[in-house]
């Protein structure tokens, strides 16, 4: 099932928008968002989790590694980006690059303190606090960003940007 968080922001995503489910696995988000009438790639380095999603509608799949030395994505935008339950700093900016003028960016994932509950519990996978809001370079506009406890329980970060100055319309809570 998709994340709340997920689906909240994707609602403003309009029918046939190209979404890069990033870090897919076994495409929980890349589902959801093709049945919404989306176009998405999903991307992950573990071919095995990839090939569940093998002949679904709406989603072409990619085996990529994400944090070798050459970025595989370089040049490619999309309407928006999806990343869930992954971190891997070195390559923040090449992120913020994937997203088009205009488009989304829909992040949520673990953060300090949430070793106290299991994995990860590792700092270099666990975001500091804030630290998607202040990693976001000049010209992005914050929709959304909350971080702490969540009934799991883990400790999370969760942050929807628009790549451009317009805030943009919110989504309903209902």
């Amino acid at each position: 099932m998709p994340s709340d968080w997920v689906r909240r922001f994707a609602a403003l995503l309009p029918v046939g928008a190209n979404v890069l489910d990033l870090a897919a696995g076994g495409g929980r988000h890349a589902r959801w968002l093709a049945e919404r009438g989306c176009r998405v790639t999903a991307v992950d380095r573990d071919a095995a989790a990839l090939a569940t999603m093998k002949g679904v509608a709406g989603i072409e799949t990619r085996v990529l590694d994400l944090e070798g030395l050459d970025w595989p994505l370089g040049g490619e935008q999309f309407d928006a980006v999806v990343v869930a339950n992954y971190l891997y700093r070195p390559r923040f900016a090449a992120l913020f690059e994937l997203v088009r003028p205009g488009g989304l960016l829909i992040y949520e994932t673990f953060m300090l303190g949430n070793e106290r509950f299991g994995k990860p519990s590792n700092p270099d996978f666990l975001l500091r606090p804030r630290e998607l809001v202040d990693c976001l370079p000049e010209g992005w506009n914050v929709l959304a960003f909350e971080q702490g406890e969540v009934e799991r329980p883990a400790v999370i970060q969760r942050l929807c940007a628009r790549r451009g100055a317009a805030p943009g319309r919110l989504p309903s809570l209902a």
